[in-house]
């Protein structure tokens, strides 16, 4: 059986401002290394046998941070990353209803389907657990991807909290169905002195 530990990067400049990230390339800030740093310190002493992270620089560099202290390398897998938020990327509420109105969300401003999101992110996780049917595996993506498989693979756990920064989620596939062990859980962040 598969275990999977979803990790949400660290924090970003975008993510205090509150703007659209998506799939534009935004790096961790000083606050957001230290998130990495303290997850990595808290999963060193664990078992974990394989890394994988978005192509995205502050997911990738998240898990370049936990790997280096598992003693593993990085697996980038594209399927990872952040929902694509079209026009809206890198904008604040402020500014969508500026342009568009209260109801810009029911625009069609290209702004990737939850369906799409779950497509690919299924069909990665998918392949996962075929390369790692016995293993443990951390998987560092993003809040709207990890927020949306969620629900999928473990319908039976309320998973509407908002997901932390570099929170870990700790889910074990058992035959066809998953179980969760852990959820949002930032436990490493209480000593965080930044």
């Amino acid at each position: 059986m598969t275990t999977i530990g979803f990790v949400r990067h660290g924090i970003t400049d975008w993510n205090i401002e509150r703007r659209a990230q998506g799939q534009t390339d935004i790096p961790l800030n000083e606050t957001g290394r230290a998130q990495a740093r303290a997850l990595a310190a808290r999963l060193k002493n664990e078992r974990w046998d394989a890394v994988y992270a978005s192509d995205l620089s502050r997911a990738r560099e998240t898990a370049e941070t936990i790997a280096a202290a598992l003693g593993l390398t990085v697996r980038v897998d594209p399927r990872l990353r952040e929902i694509h938020c079209g026009q809206i990327e890198g904008t604040v509420e402020e500014d969508r209803v500026l342009r568009w109105g209260y109801d810009w969300a029911k625009l069609d401003l290209g702004i990737e389907t939850d369906d799409s999101m779950i497509a690919r992110g299924m069909e990665a996780v998918m392949d996962i657990c075929a390369s790692h049917p016995e293993d443990r595996v951390l998987v560092v993506s993003h809040g709207a991807l990890i927020g949306t498989l969620l629900p999928v693979l473990i319908p039976h756990t309320d998973t509407s909290e908002h997901l932390h920064n570099t929170s870990i989620t700790v889910i074990r596939k058992i035959e066809e169905s998953w179980e969760c062990g852990l959820f949002n859980c930032v436990k490493h962040l209480e000593q965080l002195t930044i």
